[in-house]
């Protein structure tokens, strides 16, 4: 009798697929430290110049290379209007369809605010801090398009948005809401009592009947106010050393039950804040987006005639 062996076939080990976001989290942490990086080493590089007056520069040893239309300075502005320029994908990728299915509408996001910000950086290091004539006017008007979309970025997270980034009922918001509160009851550790001075906010038909600019008041409030009611409760149940080492509360404690009914409570109440005031924050969104655009466009007309003026009249 014959006997038949069996050869052993190799199984391929499949690997665990990386999660998207945290790839899309690594990526952006990379690049804010080499933002950091490079123009901390910049501004480090160039702080003996920036410093002088306008006639003291022209004596120094830098002078040829950082400014404005120095070997350092013109690159620097080169840099920062490509970055400029690259922020107006984020307004074209809505509107081609090739291009809107590469990555999630947030991961843009998120990338449109750094860049955004980078920007005038380097314009601020191009222009030497001189911000003189048509330049000036463009430097201001970028500055206050830098300043609106900090706001508009602001604005959007008050939207709560699903992983398809429609927006969420206000049934699914609900739903949220009454699960974190479930929760809550759950890991309950600290008094309900002491919860609702971080739970607080306003229901929906009185967060609909305030003018405009007190929603707008009351929004920024919770959420500006909210870390430090967090710490205020949690100096409560700790110690007066841990209360030192978590910088007087606002860091974690090594308490987890603590810190894990704190975490039930801040998502509860950052649901019922967006549940309270959805509608107001699109309101306020859709009038961000009628101011910020034409100031945006505008900055762009301004750049693509100071370049030219620039290059016409051979000032580089």
């Amino acid at each position: 009798m014959s006997s038949i062996t069996s050869t052993p076939v190799a199984v391929p080990v499949s690997r665990p697929a990386v999660n998207p976001a945290t790839l899309h989290r690594i990526r952006l942490l990379l690049t804010v430290l080499a933002a950091i990086l490079i123009l901390s080493g910049l501004a480090y590089y160039g702080y003996d110049y920036y410093r002088l007056d306008a006639v003291s520069r022209t004596q120094h040893p830098k002078h040829a290379l950082l400014r404005s239309s120095g070997l350092v300075g013109i690159r620097l502005g080169m840099a920062g209007g490509f970055l400029f320029f690259w922020l107006y994908l984020y307004s074209v990728r809505k509107k081609v369809k090739w291009l809107s299915k590469i990555g999630k509408t947030k991961q843009w996001l998120d990338f449109h605010v750094l860049m955004g910000i980078c920007a005038p950086i380097l314009i601020t290091l191009h222009s030497a801090f001189k911000f003189q004539g048509l330049a000036g006017v463009a430097y201001w008007i970028m500055v206050a398009v830098l300043a609106s979309g900090i706001i508009g970025r602001y604005l959007y997270s008050l939207i709560p948005k699903s992983l398809s980034a429609a927006e969420l009922s206000y049934k699914e918001l609900e739903t949220l809401y009454q699960q974190s509160v479930a929760q809550i009851s759950e890991y309950l550790f600290v008094p309900a009592a002491d919860l609702q001075g971080i739970t607080y906010a306003p229901d929906s038909a009185k967060a609909r009947a305030m003018p405009l600019l007190q929603a707008i008041g009351m929004m920024l409030w919770l959420d500006v106010s909210r870390p430090f009611r967090v710490a205020a409760l949690r100096r409560r149940f700790i110690t007066t050393g841990e209360a030192i080492l978590t910088a007087g509360g606002l860091l974690r404690s090594s308490n987890q039950s603590l810190e894990r009914t704190l975490s039930l409570a801040r998502r509860q109440a950052w649901l019922a804040a967006k549940l309270a005031f959805l509608d107001r924050a699109k309101e306020v969104f859709h009038l961000w987006h009628v101011i910020h655009r034409p100031f945006s466009y505008s900055v762009l007309v301004l750049i693509v005639v100071h370049v030219a003026v620039v290059v016409l009249l051979g000032y580089y």
